[in-house]
């Protein structure tokens, strides 16, 4: 079955003229032996108008245009002779006009162009041959055949549009379906092979990428719209963790898109290749879960990166809990208020080495202060605390004791109770 088969046809509806003069019929059956010359001169007119409504070298086309412009001006003249004359068979007609227009890709714009044109010269023809045959036509009668003839046209022109929107929004969708069953492929686990992407990837019109990312999404509140993206990002809004697809990340400006995600929290996991996708989007679900819990700052576009070490600490929150509870016991020592500064302090030393000034300088307090909390961390915790030995696991403990008390004042988080 073709694509405009599938199309549901408009219930049949009745064309009304709101046309009636002194031997309207008789008229109308008398002109109507004119039909195909007139018909022939509309698309002489049309082909030299509207060129861009025509199909060069393609003579069934010209063809297919005139019978439709001879059919339309029969049925009007149908119409004008028995006003009760039934309009099924014309509707649907056109209604497939518009739906082959929006198959091809076309819209509307050079059809309604030519129907103008043909509409003119076929009231111009029809009055030129009444008065040839003896009928002598008031200038009210003329202009009422007139605003008939476009009033007929209006009509059949609604039905084309619902044709075109209808076989529109249906290929719309079709091509929203494929790409979803694309993303769901490529999230898949295990991980699918390039060659199982390849024909997928082309019936969703997806070129595939050297590289891409994952990106997590989570609605920030009623305000979220569907996210606002480049054509090639593959949106998958239909799943239960809704998310992105971006090829090529690392090209210029990629992470922008990030930026403008209105009314969304996104995290993007690393860069990786088509394949190794499912992957980037576990980074990139783990930053966001983190970010929903207030341990990752959600502000701006995470970066999963950038996170690497708490995203990997919190994997294993058992074993964070109990390292924290055994390295940084000596903490209890103090009050709740000053654990917090402390655990800063001690960490920035083991990153600068030591180095009050420089410590100063990152803590923005003087030198002579990060002097006297580092006497008091060695009273606490004695000379270990320079020690190169279990300085990996002394700053794991101290960044995930952080990160899990982000606020000074906030509950005590090594079980020093």
């Amino acid at each position: 079955m073709s694509d405009r088969d599938r199309v549901v046809g408009l219930p049949v509806r009745r064309i009304e003229l709101g046309l009636s003069f002194e031997d309207d019929a008789r008229i109308a059956r008398d002109l109507r032996p004119s039909v195909p010359g007139i018909a022939a001169e509309a698309v002489r007119r049309i082909e030299e108008q509207v060129p861009e409504f025509l199909r060069p070298g393609d003579p069934r086309y010209i063809e297919a245009l005139g019978l439709g412009v001879e059919y339309a001006i029969g049925h009007f003249l149908d119409l004008l002779a028995d006003p009760g004359t039934d309009s099924a068979e014309v509707l649907e007609f056109w209604r497939r006009v518009g739906v082959g227009e929006a198959i091809e890709g076309r819209t509307l714009d050079a059809w309604q162009s030519s129907i103008r044109i043909g509409a003119g010269v076929a009231v111009e023809r029809l009055t030129e041959r009444a008065e040839e045959l003896g009928y002598r036509a008031s200038a009210a009668i003329v202009a009422g055949v007139a605003n008939a003839v476009f009033r007929y046209l209006n009509q059949l022109a609604e039905v084309v549009a619902a044709g075109h929107a209808d076989a529109a929004a249906r290929a719309a969708g079709t091509h929203q379906d494929r790409r979803r069953r694309l993303l769901d492929l490529l999230l898949g686990e295990p991980a699918p092979e390039l060659k199982d992407l390849r024909e997928p990837a082309r019936e969703a019109g997806w070129p595939l990428p050297r590289t891409v990312a994952a990106v997590a999404l989570r609605e920030r509140g009623p305000d979220a719209r569907r996210p606002a993206v480049p054509p090639d990002v593959l949106i998958g809004l239909h799943l239960p963790r809704p998310c992105l697809i971006v090829p090529d990340p690392d090209g210029p400006g990629r992470h922008q898109i990030l930026r403008r995600l209105r009314g969304w929290t996104a995290a993007i996991g690393p860069t990786v290749e088509i394949t190794g996708l499912a992957t980037s989007m576990r980074w990139a679900a783990d930053a966001l879960e983190l970010a929903g819990q207030g341990l990752i700052d959600a502000a701006e576009p995470i970066v999963a990166e950038t996170h690497m070490p708490i995203i990997l600490m919190m994997r294993e929150r058992e074993l964070v809990d109990r390292m924290i509870k055994r390295r940084l016991a000596p903490l209890r020592a103090v009050r709740p208020a000053q654990r917090y500064r402390l655990a800063e302090t001690l960490l920035t030393c083991l990153e600068c080495g030591f180095n009050a000034t420089e410590v100063a300088g990152r803590l923005h307090v003087h030198a002579q202060t990060v002097r006297y909390r580092i006497r008091q961390l060695e009273e606490l915790f004695g000379d270990g605390i320079h020690a190169t030995g279990g300085r990996l696991e002394l700053h794991m403990a101290l960044r995930a004791w952080l990160t899990l008390n982000a606020e000074p004042v906030a509950p005590d988080r090594i079980g020093c109770g």
